[in-house]
């Protein structure tokens, strides 16, 4: 869909079904970055096609990485072990993953690389990781602190151990994890403290690092040793995206359905899929949930627990301020365009005040998705229990999920659909 606007008709039925969830996102823009800096042939099943890959596979492909793409979720990468300098800056609009984790790969290269994004990704820091890379000897700079970054890379670094401030988001600790086996020598990463974003994506990272052929030690749960191996091509399979899951699980318990998506919960090795125990405890969820550890779930949750029994506190979300936007402050306002006093901040704390009575009522809200796949199918949950619910820029969905609005559709969802006035 290309529409402008989108309303949601709340169902008079349970949503059942299945709905097989795309590839996870995390997983796909690891194992295409690492099977571009391995030497040979790599085939990516299982994998996401979405604007974040896109422009991930289309960056690698500018700096001399050859990827086909036979299927709807396969990519097949020709890597030679090298990338080249491209012919003009690397556009990757506001894809976080692929923005931070090729800022610190094409350090690996010999000429000038600039990686930058949309009005968005321009305005995520980006700091932390020029300064650690500056620190191994690279010539970087990021004048605004966020993207665009200008990498004159000289073929690897100067030094070999580096200290990271992780506290805004583990992307960084994985970028350098990932173009440390290419740096030629053994190479340490150590965390500056035991802040860290996301610690579950770090394990994702070191694993997709080991199945292309890394020997990484974790020698302290902040210090990484990582031998100068390089990485091999190999066959590797991407599980579904768990921070999908989370709007299907969350669907099925609003509308007390039965979606089966194909994978059980337990069987994600994604951060995110932990927020299926606090989904499954609906409509008694937590007073207190920490976000700190499943970030990209929290809109999921949040939007849910306006129907909950009892008001939800959602603490650990700082780093949610820095997202594709201020997630905070997108849930704050969108929640409170539904009921005045249905959310409110407190610091980087979320409140959400439930209220069970708001299913089935008629009141009409315009959400802003400020542009972020998250905010757009997450609200798009509370259209399922309230009518008038209109998402704004529903295309935005396609950053991770360009399927979401078919998939809820195939479950029996309908939507009013209108172009601006």
């Amino acid at each position: 869909m290309t529409l402008e606007i989108l309303t949601v008709v709340p169902p008079r039925h349970a949503l059942s079904g299945a709905v097989a969830p795309p590839g996870s996102k995390s997983i796909t823009n690891r194992a295409l970055l690492l099977a571009g800096l391995a030497d040979g042939v790599s085939r990516l099943t299982g994998a996401l096609k979405s604007d974040d890959t896109s422009y991930m596979a289309d960056a690698l492909r500018a700096m001399g990485v050859d990827i086909e793409e036979p299927d709807a979720t396969t990519f097949v990468v020709s890597g030679t072990g090298k990338l080249l300098p491209p012919a003009g800056p690397l556009f990757l609009g506001n894809a976080g993953t692929a923005t931070r984790f090729l800022t610190a790969a094409v350090a690996l290269g010999t000429g000038r690389f600039v990686v930058d994004g949309d009005e968005h990704m321009r305005k995520r820091p980006i700091t932390p990781l020029v300064d650690a890379l500056k620190s191994l000897g690279v010539d970087i700079s990021a004048p605004t602190g966020c993207p665009p970054v200008t990498v004159d890379g000289t073929g690897g670094f100067a030094s070999h151990h580096v200290v990271i401030d992780a506290g805004l988001s583990s992307q960084y600790v994985s970028a350098l994890l990932m173009a440390a086996p290419c740096s030629g020598e053994p190479f340490t990463v150590e965390l500056a403290g035991d802040d860290i974003g996301a610690r579950g994506y770090i394990d994702l990272t070191l694993a997709a690092m080991r199945a292309f052929g890394a020997d990484v030690e974790q020698v302290t749960p902040s210090v990484w040793r990582i031998a100068p191996t390089g990485y091999r091509a190999a066959d590797f399979h991407i599980e579904p995206d768990a921070s999908a899951a989370t709007y299907l699980w969350a669907a099925e318990a609003l509308t007390g359905g039965k979606v089966d998506i194909g994978t059980a919960a337990s069987d994600f090795t994604q951060p995110d899929a932990r927020a299926f125990e606090v989904i499954s405890a609906f409509p008694h969820m937590p007073a207190v949930i920490d976000g700190s550890q499943m970030q990209d779930a929290i809109p999921t949750i949040a939007v849910l627990a306006a129907f909950n029994t009892a008001p939800v506190r959602f603490t650990g979300i700082a780093n949610l301020r820095v997202k594709e936007c201020d997630r905070v402050r997108a849930l704050s306002l969108g929640l409170n365009a539904i009921r005045e006093g249905l959310a409110r901040e407190e610091g980087d704390d979320l409140i959400v005040n439930a209220d069970p009575s708001l299913a089935g009522q008629t009141l009409p809200a315009e959400i802003d998705t400020f542009a972020d796949h998250r905010i757009a199918m997450s609200f798009a949950l509370a259209g399922l229990k309230i009518s008038g619910i209109t998402i704004l820029d529903p295309k935005c969905v396609g950053k991770t999920y360009p399927g979401y609005w078919d998939a809820l559709k195939s479950l029996g969802v309908t939507y009013l659909e209108e172009i601006p006035r």
